[in-house]
């Protein structure tokens, strides 16, 4: 059972407003106003995200950025064959204000599936921007529990001061330790036997730099999992493209910002490395220097600015 964890970078399906309309009132009325970047007119985009998920060959796809059920189903239905491919679908609506949300398309039944997005930190204030999914797939090899993720970004928030990373830091650090509490309150607090993988964007990398401090270190460090992306080469485990800011003096960076942690029992029985599909990439991102898909271009259009990453579980 291949599983694969993909940012599919704003899968929307939102209306546009007309000129003339005042923004100001359309969001009182309850309307999402923003400018989309991966518009419903757009097929060349979607095309190229829906070629990217092809090219996996994936069973179950975790997903990250997906504004709606309804639309990841119409977004099956057009671009991936329909649910005779893809009988199991799931998204709940969760924390994020730009109703961005984690999922999960599978081929094989979802027979569990809880929600945390309710849980609540200091301040009463809830642990995760998006939500963890917490989801039970019943496989060809057994049954297996996925806990689907999206943490805070490192987009810093108006009017903060300092980078980026640093400034919103405090909150992938809950949203990562909140995910190990979690994973204890199902299996015990020693899960590292039990069938679970930890997948997502989690929205940060390892290395400390003049950024910031990884949030994410301590979790992906867990003794009871194991960060599969270590058994590629070095130069090989970037998920995710960045073209860096020129004002800001930042250069052009490749970092694993998408992970697929597996319990230690689950990596031991399955000690193959993963996969991870750059052809949507877009061809500034030079690191990558293999064939693209047909209509990937420089900038735009591209599948997404993360890469999909696979990995194969055969047995539990």
């Amino acid at each position: 059972m291949r599983i694969t964890t993909f940012n599919v970078e704003n899968l929307f399906t939102r209306f546009r407003f007309a000129r003339g309309v005042d923004p100001l009132e359309a969001k009182e009325a309850g309307f999402t106003t923003e400018e989309l970047r991966f518009r419903l007119h757009d097929p060349e985009a979607k095309r190229l995200t829906a070629d990217t998920m092809r090219a996996c060959q994936a069973d179950v796809f975790a997903l990250q950025e997906v504004e709606d059920l309804d639309t990841l189903k119409k977004f099956r239905d057009r671009w991936l064959g329909g649910s005779e491919v893809w009988p199991h679908s799931l998204v709940i609506d969760g924390n994020d204000d730009r109703r961005i949300d984690v999922g999960v398309l599978s081929r094989w039944p979802i027979v569990h599936a809880r929600s945390w997005q309710h849980l609540r930190g200091d301040g009463g204030r809830y642990v995760f921007d998006r939500d963890c999914l917490e989801v039970d797939v019943e496989g060809p090899v057994g049954r297996v529990t996925l806990y689907v993720n999206h943490f805070k970004s490192m987009r810093p928030p108006p009017g903060s001061r300092g980078p980026g990373r640093e400034v919103t830091r405090a909150r992938r650090a809950a949203q990562a330790a909140a995910l190990r509490d979690i994973v204890r309150e199902r299996f015990g607090s020693d899960p590292s036997e039990a069938p679970f993988v930890l997948c997502g964007d989690f929205n940060d990398f390892l290395e400390d730099t003049d950024e910031g401090r990884s949030a994410i270190a301590e979790l992906v460090g867990w003794e009871a999992v194991e960060n599969v992306v270590d058994r590629l080469p070095p130069g090989d485990r970037w998920t995710h493209y960045w073209p860096g800011h020129a004002r800001r003096g930042l250069p052009a960076a490749y970092r694993q910002l998408d992970y697929l942690l597996p319990s230690k029992r689950l990596a031991r029985l399955n000690p193959q490395p993963p996969l991870i599909e750059r052809r949507g990439q877009p061809t500034r991102a030079t690191r990558f220097d293999g064939e693209r898909f047909k209509g990937v271009g420089s900038h735009r259009p591209k599948a997404s600015d993360h890469c999909p990453l696979s990995f194969d579980l055969r047995a539990l």
